[in-house]
């Protein structure tokens, strides 16, 4: 079904729709607030900010399914414009993303393939709109304004409910010819392991990732637990705690051996909420790279500066910035 984002379908003879904006995509920067949207499977998460990164508004609300979720951004973004005017907007979308074309290719997570977002949303906010990837655009962002600023080989691994990532070389962010690369969290860690959305076994996010970490607790303890933060809350005094989060470790490690044997990074930043954990995941990580590597040294581990708000900080520098250079 066409998305008509809250608008009757034109009948014969009636005044023609709103069109896109046509305009060059290389826009002077925005010298006053801009919106950034960060689109994920269980939250759409909006805010808009001054250039000095004050925010000025912000709102979220669940994702729904389908051509739903296009409305569910829309309306977020009028309401948050509404509130405070801006000069520009970025939406980071999940799955595959056509960035030059602003089109959600595919996401299974919401249901939605081929839909010219990028035009559907400008048409209806009245403003320029940027589209891209949203986990290659917080990787982006911690690489070039965040833990990974200076450096040129950097890998940043993002884990929330799944994990993802992205990866600089040379001083170049990797983009992948056919995809989206940085599906990190598909690399099969564990043969004899559970089974993944994916439809592989054993993937590192089928151990790591903060969704696994909470159901494995819950599963070896018979307690529930509010989010794997309570798992890194209790290390000290829960030794299935720990159990959990060595597993999830050592996950992570065996995961990651194959791509610092490629490309060697200086740096491994660690965003997403998994990043709260801070020294409890950076200091068990790199001893675990350690003990696997031979022939390449151990890239530094540390924590990104973004944390969980990666995704709506790489937003909003998007939409300030109007496109995402993938040179240093």
């Amino acid at each position: 079904m066409r998305t008509t984002l809250g608008r009757p379908r034109p009948r014969p003879g009636s005044p023609a729709q709103p069109q896109p904006i046509r305009h060059s995509r290389r826009v002077t920067n925005p010298a006053g607030p801009v919106l950034g949207i960060d689109v994920g499977g269980t939250t759409v998460k909006g805010e808009v900010t001054a250039v000095d990164g004050t925010v000025l508004a912000q709102s979220t609300v669940a994702t729904p399914r389908g051509d739903a979720a296009i409305e569910a951004i829309a309306e977020l973004g009028a309401d948050l414009i509404a509130r405070s005017p801006v000069e520009r907007a970025a939406v980071l979308l999940p799955g595959i993303v056509d960035a030059d074309r602003g089109v959600a290719v595919f996401s299974a997570n919401i249901g939605w393939r081929d839909r010219p977002v990028r035009d559907l949303l400008e048409a209806r906010w009245g403003i320029p709109v940027v589209i891209d990837h949203d986990v290659a655009t917080a990787g982006w962002a911690e690489w070039r304004f965040g833990a990974g600023r200076g450096h040129d080989d950097v890998c940043v691994l993002i884990v929330g409910t799944g994990i993802s990532g992205s990866l600089a070389v040379g001083g170049r962010q990797v983009r992948g010819g056919r995809g989206q690369p940085g599906e990190y969290g598909h690399i099969p860690v564990r043969p004899d392991g559970i089974a993944c959305a994916c439809g592989n076994v054993g993937c590192m996010e089928t151990v790591a990732s903060a969704a696994a970490i909470t159901r494995e607790y819950t599963r070896r303890s018979g307690r529930e637990i509010d989010g794997s933060a309570a798992v890194f809350a209790a290390l000290e005094t829960d030794p299935v705690a720990r159990e959990v989060w060595s597993d999830a470790v050592e996950a992570m490690a065996d995961g990651m051996i194959g791509v610092i044997h490629a490309v060697s990074p200086e740096l491994l930043v660690l965003a997403g909420g998994l990043a709260g954990a801070g020294s409890a995941v950076t200091e068990p990580l790199r001893r675990a790279l350690d003990a696997r590597l031979t022939v390449v040294p151990a890239p530094d581990v540390v924590v990104g500066k973004f944390g969980a708000r990666a995704g709506l900080v790489a937003a909003g520098l998007l939409a300030r910035l109007g496109e995402r250079s993938d040179t240093a």
